[in-house]
């Protein structure tokens, strides 16, 4: 492989990096769109590296440590662009390698019409870092009490279908049922317990942790003035997208995380099927939860303002797609309030958020 020559690297106008785990492969183009740069460096130089070339856009795939390393780059002077991975697949030549992964990322940087995805702070990181810690929990103890269900069912037990039925329940089946089951599924299942219990505290350490946050956060206070948002939902928000600035309007917001129908048109007649179930899905799936809150309470949705479009949207829709499409106005006012300021125009704000 040729060396690179240092006129070469000084009239660099773009750089796709491929981000490994120890190795990184740069590939950079010049002013005639042509390959001036092609390199392998270790993750410990890659200051080193990018200080002595020309500062110029740098296209990274989003992935783990991409918004450290464009944070890194950013601060060396260059303009770091973080391309979602779906962009970059069709720029890629040939069969698939690291220098080949790199090109295509460096000619996906140069287009100027791609979305990319803003750079979180370490604030930003830290809070979707909790999110994600909490979902995890939570679906651990969602498979604890599967558990505990399915080997109740294997002795002949079925328990009435919601975590607190099998709370209030679970010691006296395994009392009154002491004959039918044996002291060693018995002692599984008090084990099993104690990971719920134990489940339950951490989950509640992190949500408390949270909703703290939330209180202190200017960003979070506005945003829990929209009824069904609560301290989660205004939290994991504000960590995924900051302020909005990614997103040129509230439709594209809602799009991002899959709340729109997806589309396949031709002719020019426009063909709209499911949601797309695209982008973020922990959003969507809070958002969606918020706007089943809401819709449980039908007597307070004249008190919003968007109460009669609710009302008469309710008549003519089922009611998973009408959480549906509210959930995508709830997203849409979300990013207005993070884009331009203020609060909602609402006289009550619901008792019940996430």
């Amino acid at each position: 492989m040729p060396r690179t020559s240092q006129s070469a690297s000084a009239a660099l106008t773009a750089i796709g990096v491929d981000i490994g785990k120890d190795v990184f492969h740069i590939v950079g183009f010049d002013r005639a769109a042509k390959i001036a740069l092609r390199r392998k460096i270790k993750r410990s130089a890659l200051v080193e590296t990018f200080e002595a070339l020309p500062r110029c856009v740098v296209g990274l795939e989003a992935c783990l440590s991409a918004h450290f390393v464009s944070c890194t780059l950013r601060q060396l002077g260059f303009e770091p662009r973080i391309i979602p991975a779906k962009y970059t697949k069709p720029f890629v030549k040939g069969q698939k390698n690291d220098y080949n992964d790199a090109e295509g990322i460096a000619e996906t940087a140069m287009r100027p019409n791609f979305k990319t995805v803003a750079e979180k702070s370490q604030e930003q990181l830290d809070l979707q870092a909790l999110h994600r810690v909490r979902s995890r929990l939570v679906s651990r103890r969602t498979a604890t009490i599967n558990q505990i269900r399915a080997f109740l069912i294997e002795q002949g037990i079925a328990v009435r279908t919601g975590a607190r039925a099998l709370r209030n329940s679970l010691f006296a089946i395994l009392k009154n049922r002491e004959s039918e089951i044996s002291p060693r599924m018995t002692s599984i299942i008090d084990g099993l317990y104690e990971d719920w219990v134990s489940l339950d505290k951490r989950i509640e350490s992190l949500t408390l942790e949270i909703e703290k946050i939330s209180e202190v956060e200017t960003n979070c206070e506005r945003l829990m003035s929209v009824p069904g948002i609560g301290p989660l939902i205004s939290t994991a928000t504000v960590a995924a997208i900051g302020t909005g600035e990614a997103f040129d309007r509230g439709r594209d917001f809602g799009a991002w995380p899959g709340l729109v129908p997806r589309q396949y048109s031709t002719g020019g007649k426009p063909i709209l099927g499911r949601i797309s179930k695209q982008g973020n899905r922990y959003l969507r799936t809070l958002f969606v939860q918020a706007a089943h809150i809401i819709l449980m309470r039908p007597k307070n949705w004249l008190k919003f303002a968007f109460g009669r479009w609710l009302e008469h949207a309710s008549t003519r829709m089922h009611k998973n797609k009408l959480a549906t499409a509210l959930a995508n106005k709830l997203a849409r006012i979300a990013w207005s309030i993070l884009r331009n300021g203020g609060t909602f125009g609402t006289q009550i704000r619901t008792a019940d958020a996430i």
